[in-house]
């Protein structure tokens, strides 16, 4: 079921893949695929937050994540990353090292893009340029909307929102037809909802005895999201 009409995802969520779309074949060549793939498996490291960056990266398949790390060594994720996207540009443009990290969440395939190469095809094309700024200005409103929920969300209400973002988010490779399936380890939903593993697993149960979602191993799916969207108590 689509979230047209019932919530605002574009309020809670943003994506690059405009950003990529803008641009015209001979720079998708030139920044992309003359540069190859390499793939990933589930929890490694793309880059980690305090090194000096030397590119960025274009997701082909899977999913990543962008996580900031406390002092106790426990995660919080601010951003999980799709197919078609761009990460680690904020720290080029900035001119500064990594504000954050990232890892894959699922095998993944991935390309990186040396910094010259991305601030080359910047300056030269101001569709791309316009279509990073505007990308920018939506992250900054989509963050501030997060802060606030983490701050002043219940733990079922953050439990909620995160499970409505990340089922957006699989339905990018999902076939036509089908209900897209959350394959996020029960701590991985924890760090993303900002709330302890325990807690995940008790709302999971509490919803799964409302008939909200079903699950299978650690895959979850979404049985009612208006349900689902009314636990959130979006504002």
């Amino acid at each position: 079921m689509s979230l047209s009409g019932i919530f605002p995802i574009e309020k809670w969520n943003f994506s690059t893949q405009t950003v990529v779309s803008a641009l015209t074949e001979a720079e998708y060549q030139f920044l992309i695929t003359k540069q190859g793939a390499q793939k990933y498996k589930k929890g490694e490291i793309l880059f980690k937050e305090g090194m000096v960056p030397s590119g960025i990266y274009f997701i082909h398949q899977g999913k990543v994540k962008k996580y900031k790390t406390g002092p106790a060594g426990r995660e919080q994720i601010i951003y999980v990353a799709n197919k078609n996207e761009l990460i680690g540009y904020h720290a080029i443009l900035a001119e500064e090292r990594y504000p954050d990290s990232a890892a894959a969440l699922e095998e993944s395939l991935i390309t990186f893009i040396p910094k010259e190469d991305f601030l080359n095809v910047l300056q030269q094309s101001t569709t791309f340029a316009r279509r990073l700024l505007k990308a920018l200005s939506h992250e900054y409103s989509v963050l501030t909307n997060n802060l606030s929920i983490s701050s002043q969300g219940t733990a079922a209400e953050r439990l909620a929102l995160s499970l409505i973002l990340i089922r957006e988010k699989s339905k990018t490779g999902t076939p036509a037809g089908e209900e897209p399936s959350i394959n996020l380890s029960r701590a991985d939903l924890a760090n993303m909802a900002g709330i302890a593993k325990e807690n995940v697993i008790r709302l999971l149960k509490e919803f799964k005895n409302e008939k909200i979602i079903r699950t299978e191993g650690r895959k979850i799916w979404v049985n009612d999201i208006v349900k689902l969207v009314n636990r959130s108590n979006y504002k």
